[in-house]
């Protein structure tokens, strides 16, 4: 086998494996939203069969992960990064805390028992920072995974994730803008130090930061997809 034939083959392996990397967000992608926007609308938010499509994607995803020899280390479920994760996080959070702070004190719209009816202060983020990994784990630990495999590391792979972020919660807007931007956030933090405890801790506080900042008209009641025109 000559060198050049060698190269041929270990390009044509490397856009083999684009190919499906791109096919596996395609796919994760269209179940949530079959779950957001179809379903929904066909039987309500809280008929079983919503979690169809989910348990679906979350399979396509574990099975990705055995077949590729990922382990969980690799995914980010690790905490000898913790730090440096956090390090990279803090700055942005802060900044964007004080942010929301001062807009939540200037419109009189602070109330920090808001989130879901009033419940214990801490007992809500602790369950967002829950929610928050298992979302970061299939946004950073799986589709950013693979944007890179796509479109390598850096701005291309971060904004998709970011986009696709966004579009999970169409169409509120204000909910939509914030996780763009946080999603811009974590996928660049996932890329310099993939560690998903960072992130899902970073998620939980954020959310609640966000709810209990801003009027709650503006956040339509986090709903998204076909609940919020539902």
């Amino acid at each position: 086998m000559t060198r050049d034939s060698t190269h041929f083959e270990m390009d044509n392996d490397e856009q083999i494996d684009r190919s499906l990397a791109l096919w596996e967000i395609v796919s994760v992608v269209i179940s949530c939203l079959i779950a957001e926007w179809v379903i929904t609308a066909v039987v309500g938010e809280s008929h079983p069969l919503i979690a169809v499509p989910i348990v679906l994607a979350f399979a396509l995803m574990f099975l990705s992960h055995r077949l590729r020899g990922e382990s969980l280390r690799d995914l980010g479920f690790r905490l000898d990064n913790f730090g440096q994760a956090v390090g990279l996080l803090i700055v942005p959070m802060v900044i964007v805390s004080a942010i929301l702070l001062v807009i939540g004190y200037f419109r009189g719209s602070l109330d920090f028992f808001r989130w879901r009816g009033g419940q214990s202060i801490l007992g809500m983020p602790l369950l967002g920072i829950l929610w928050g990994l298992l979302q970061q784990y299939a946004l950073q630990g799986f589709i950013n995974r693979r944007a890179q495999i796509v479109w390598g590391p850096g701005v291309v792979s971060i904004l998709v994730v970011a986009l696709l972020f966004g579009a999970f919660h169409l169409p509120n807007p204000a909910l939509t803008l914030a996780t763009f931007a946080g999603g811009l956030l974590w996928a660049t933090v996932y890329q310099r130090a993939p560690n998903l405890f960072a992130l899902a801790l970073s998620h939980g506080l954020m959310t609640w930061i966000l709810i209990s900042t801003l009027p709650g008209g503006l956040l339509h009641g986090l709903r998204v997809g076909y609940k919020f025109i539902g």
